[in-house]
């Protein structure tokens, strides 16, 4: 079975072209998915962030998402340290996963596959693109953020120049019906 890494930038569409590959019968991995139940529900993890970031980390049992983008989208240290608490938990997880799965290839969605060195854990990797224009008025529309937040997200990502180089597909996502297309041609490529 194969394993593919489905990429962008925030407000690029991944998720968007992950269903159409689940419309397709493909097994897709939410790891931004899988990392936040887990953060809510990892006794481990819940420590080590407590002990990294506070108390103030979970608010009511529940993970304190505001407080913790606060920390990490303006300091790449904290945010680096997030990562290192949560990514080998959600890297086990998936192993788990893909051996549930039956198919020829499996997809696992990741916003920050290559900003976390992991691209040679797949055997091919998909990066989904669109102009940065229309990425970042899709966050403000999907998070109800301002211009200026998108971006300091936007900051903490490589730019999409890096990831189409370093990818075998790329899926320019700015009209449907066109990525829809792209994703067949990828799913008759990857299934023969």
């Amino acid at each position: 079975m194969k394993i593919v890494g489905l990429t962008g930038g925030i407000g690029s569409g991944k998720t968007t072209v992950a269903r159409m590959f689940e419309d397709l019968g493909i097994a897709v991995y939410y790891a931004d998915n899988e990392a936040k139940r887990l953060m809510n529900t990892s006794p481990e993890i819940k420590k080590e962030l407590i002990e990294e970031f506070g108390e103030e980390t979970f608010k009511n049992e529940a993970l304190n998402r505001a407080y913790l983008a606060e920390l990490v989208f303006n300091d790449k240290e904290k945010l680096k340290k997030i990562n290192e608490i949560v990514h080998p938990k959600v890297d086990k997880h998936f192993k788990n996963w893909v051996n549930d799965q039956q198919g020829e290839f499996v997809i696992q969605e990741n916003a920050i596959l290559f900003e976390n060195n992991k691209q040679d854990s797949f055997d091919y990797i998909i990066t989904v693109t669109a102009p940065i224009d229309v990425k970042i008025q899709r966050v403000i529309e999907r998070d109800h953020v301002t211009k200026n937040q998108v971006l300091a997200r936007m900051n903490n990502q490589l730019a999409d120049e890096f990831k189409t180089i370093n990818s075998h597909f790329v899926i320019q996502n700015t009209h449907l019906r066109q990525a829809e297309q792209e994703v067949s041609e990828i799913f008759d490529r990857l299934t023969k």
